[in-house]
């Protein structure tokens, strides 16, 4: 069969679904017809791959995938990844085309203990993207390093395991992020206690990292620095208003770009003059709307916000017109403070300004510790170092003379 679609000619086994999955790019997907005509090209190549091995759709299994990327890749310079091939992958497995992925066993060792312990993260433990990325990417580097010790799986891992592969992040690694290897590490044998597959003291292996939590203080903007930020979006291009509008949403209200990233269209309760916040854990809080903050998102969404099937609020402005994530909205912070020639760390700097902002105004802690939504005093009490006029008369005297 070789037919032409849209000025593509294809041939093979995937001929038949060349218009529906055009459309379907168009339609579900909100991309160009220049870009849906890419991707149709990328479907021709895949049909004339899998008739030329004597394959059909209904093998495409990953294993098949990633043999197809490999041979891509060595002869076109675009659309040759194993993410580029997405689209095209969700279409034929939602008409039925394509096998769906296979679901591993969590009982099952190797690479398919990381996908049951990321299901574990995601339905049980509800951590929000970005934390489950850093969680399995220390997951699969502790499992590499016990495979080359002679370790498979987390069934054979000991306490001599642990502490080497700590050590060994040590070397590579400044002594402030050492949490970010114990906490995940923990976190991993915890899931393959509750699976059967380690001792219940095992966990206890893992060191514990020193928390300097309280030796630093919170480093907020000044208020001239946000209002450069906000200055600096466009507000006359759609890209300016969503900006604008993430931008005092952090400023405002205090929400962690995690946060803000998962507000769907429903958590905004427009006659309450509420939104609700997914936070930490799975937790759902309300907090208040305040008016300017409520017209920018109006604004945005009136003049801004593309059309999309996606419900939260915050979406890419180019195709696929999906959700933003977590480092997509740090992302955008960044390069605000590029525009605006303001050094910003990311968008949990814009969360300390609220915090320190309400201090300097009079606000008791117990009111910022309600707005920031923190689970202990202890995390709120750092921002009281900020207020060094209050802290002064604490402070005893040095004693003079004495040697």
């Amino acid at each position: 069969m070789n037919e032409t679609y849209f000025g593509v000619r294809i041939c093979g086994p995937l001929t038949l679904h060349a218009d529906g999955f055009y459309y379907w790019l168009i339609d579900r997907r909100f991309y160009s017809p220049v870009t849906a005509e890419g991707h149709l090209r990328l479907l021709a190549h895949l049909s004339r791959w899998l008739m030329a091995s004597e394959h059909d759709c209904s093998e495409l299994s990953e294993e098949l995938v990633l043999e197809f990327v490999g041979v891509r890749r060595a002869t076109y310079y675009n659309l040759r990844t194993r993410r580029a091939l997405e689209p095209l992958l969700t279409y034929l497995r939602e008409v039925g085309a394509a096998p769906e992925p296979a679901v591993p066993d969590p009982a099952v060792p190797s690479g398919d203990e990381l996908q049951a312990f990321r299901r574990y993260l995601t339905d049980e433990r509800r951590l929000v993207i970005g934390s489950i990325d850093n969680y399995v990417q220390v997951a699969r580097r502790f499992l590499d390093f016990c495979a080359h010790r002679g370790v498979t799986g987390l069934a054979g891992v000991g306490a001599e395991d642990i502490s080497g592969f700590v050590l060994n992040e040590r070397t590579r690694r400044a002594s402030g992020s050492a949490r970010q290897v114990v906490t995940p590490l923990r976190a991993l044998l915890r899931f393959g206690q509750l699976r059967g597959l380690t001792p219940a003291g095992l966990v206890l292996a893992v060191p514990r990292a020193a928390n300097r939590r309280s030796a630093g203080i919170p480093r907020a903007l000044a208020a001239r620095d946000v209002a450069r930020l906000l200055a600096r979006c466009d507000r006359r291009t759609r890209r300016g208003r969503r900006d604008y509008a993430m931008l005092l949403m952090l400023s405002r209200l205090g929400l962690r770009a995690g946060e803000l990233a998962a507000l769907s269209l429903e958590d905004v309760e427009w006659r309450a003059g509420e939104i609700e916040v997914r936070g930490k854990g799975g937790r759902r809080e309300r907090l208040p709307l305040p008016e300017d903050v409520g017209q920018a998102l109006v604004a945005y969404l009136r003049r801004g916000r593309p059309q999309t099937s996606d419900r939260r609020v915050f979406v890419r402005l180019d195709a696929p017109r999906t959700g933003l994530s977590s480092g997509a909205v740090t992302a955008m912070v960044h390069a605000a403070g590029r525009r605006a020639g303001v050094a910003v760390t990311g968008a949990h700097q814009l969360r300390h300004t609220v915090a320190v902002e309400l201090l300097r105004a009079g606000a008791p802690m117990s009111e910022i510790s309600e707005l920031l939504r923190h689970r202990r005093p202890a995390t709120t009490a750092i921002y009281a170092k900020v207020d060094q006029a209050a802290l002064r008369p604490l402070a005893r005297p040095w004693p003079v003379g004495v040697r």
